[in-house]
């Protein structure tokens, strides 16, 4: 990442505005995970098991991955800087409810469900914001923008995260003290609307050009439940047909749909390795994965780095492909000991590779996506990187032994990383590409 454009980046005093309100959102994202992480996987009293943890994460992210479609349409159909005001409003209210339950030691269904909505309503927030961006950064400057404002935002949910840790020895992993957790991240959640206010109401789009041709608004009012149905029908309908004009983004997007499903297997290993393996308590299996998250969040960062000179120089799609190879190669190098160090190192590793894929995949379908559609692709590609991982919780769910350590399963991902490597290499070298993709 230059110096040099990142400061032009961050003169623009809107996308200052649009980045306040993704940190203080994602800041809470991280305290909020970390609160429930605590509380479900890392309690005392409960014994994690794949099943379980596969359980809980099929409950929070398959099913809400579902109305991804149904978000599209509001994006599209909405002023996004409305969207960005009220969706934390929303969030603190849902935050406050799921704390209620915790303080009176209700952790079944409805405790689920509380948490599901809440995180649903996140990924409408985070669609919203990557539809948005375009709208305050030149089209030169998005693979910066993209690099500097995805990645410091999770950067900053690892920090939450690492706050929430934090309360939680303070407060307690008890009913009282995730509860009290919960009502901190609510109050977080109402400083990020309120930070989206400073943002002029039309700058965020959608700009549709029917409409800039009659004058009307691009807001319009809520749509009948009927009219949302057959909306989000044809929007899929249209949408898919504007993804197949443009086979970039449809690689990409198949791309981050198939490392999120081996990500995922990963994932689900490093919880059962820290709470079962790793350590010899909950409470030092929790501070095992905080550092796994610390050091992976540490190889978030890095990619913000390298990949805006490396694509620059070789491509989005090729740094795609070498960062498949990486994974396989990382995995393989430092995955099987099956030992804490080195796995903490793959761990950085494997940060490099998500979050430089996901910073090449937003840019492509950023820079191929007309505006009008930005809103319903955002969504269904958080529908993809939400339901390809839960699926891989589920698969994986089936076969992994408690303590997390599977020789072959590791090698067998390991096996797919480097084969995905290969084809979308040779998928992406058939395509034309434009004078501009190396941008």
């Amino acid at each position: 990442m230059r110096a040099g454009e990142l400061r032009g980046v961050l003169r623009g005093r809107d996308f200052r505005r649009l980045y306040g309100t993704r940190l203080a959102s994602q800041l809470t994202d991280g305290l909020f995970q970390v609160a429930l992480a605590g509380y479900v996987f890392f309690s005392p009293e409960r014994q994690t098991t794949a099943a379980k943890a596969a359980a809980a994460f099929a409950v929070t992210l398959l099913p809400y991955s579902a109305l991804g479609p149904f978000a599209g349409v509001f994006i599209d159909r909405w002023r996004r800087r409305q969207i960005l005001v009220w969706t934390p409003v929303l969030r603190a209210l849902l935050v406050l409810l799921v704390a209620g339950l915790v303080a009176g030691g209700q952790d079944g269904l409805g405790f689920f469900l509380g948490v599901l909505v809440v995180l649903g309503v996140n990924r409408f927030f985070l669609a919203a914001l990557s539809a948005a961006l375009p709208h305050v950064v030149r089209r030169d400057q998005l693979v910066t923008a993209n690099a500097f404002s995805v990645t410091s935002g999770t950067v900053i949910a690892f920090a939450g995260a690492g706050l929430g840790y934090g309360l939680r020895r303070v407060f307690g992993g008890a009913h009282d003290g995730t509860a009290l957790i919960l009502v901190a991240a609510a109050g977080l959640f109402l400083l990020a609307g309120l930070i989206a206010t400073t943002l002029p109401k039309g700058l965020l789009g959608p700009h549709r050009a029917a409409e800039a041709a009659s004058g009307e608004p691009a807001a319009a009012e809520a749509p009948r439940a009927v009219e949302v149905v057959r909306g989000v029908l044809g929007g899929l309908v249209d949408g898919g047909r504007h993804i197949a004009r443009r086979p970039q983004a449809a690689l990409a997007l198949g791309a981050i749909s198939f490392h999120r499903f081996l990500y995922g297997v990963v994932l689900i290993m490093t919880l059962l390795l820290c709470r079962n393996r790793f350590a010899g308590d909950p409470d030092r299996g929790l501070e095992t994965f905080a550092l796994m998250l610390g050091v992976s969040g540490a190889g978030y960062f890095a990619a913000a780095l390298i990949t805006p000179p490396v694509v620059r120089r070789i491509s989005k799609q090729a740094w795609v492909a070498w960062q498949l190879g990486g994974a396989a190669l990382s995995l393989l190098v430092f995955g099987m000991p099956f030992a804490e160090r080195p796995w903490a190192v793959g761990a950085f590793l494997l940060g490099v590779v998500s979050q430089g894929v996901k910073l090449c995949v937003d840019t492509t379908l950023q820079e191929s996506i007309d505006d009008e559609y930005r809103g319903r692709v955002f969504a269904v590609y958080d529908m993809l990187f939400n339901a390809t991982f839960a699926a891989a919780a589920a698969a994986a769910a089936t076969w992994l032994p408690a303590d997390g350590r599977a020789d072959l399963t590791l090698l067998a991902v390991v096996a797919a990383y480097a084969a995905g490597a290969v084809a979308y290499r040779t998928a992406a070298s058939r395509m034309r590409r434009p004078a501009h993709a190396l941008r």
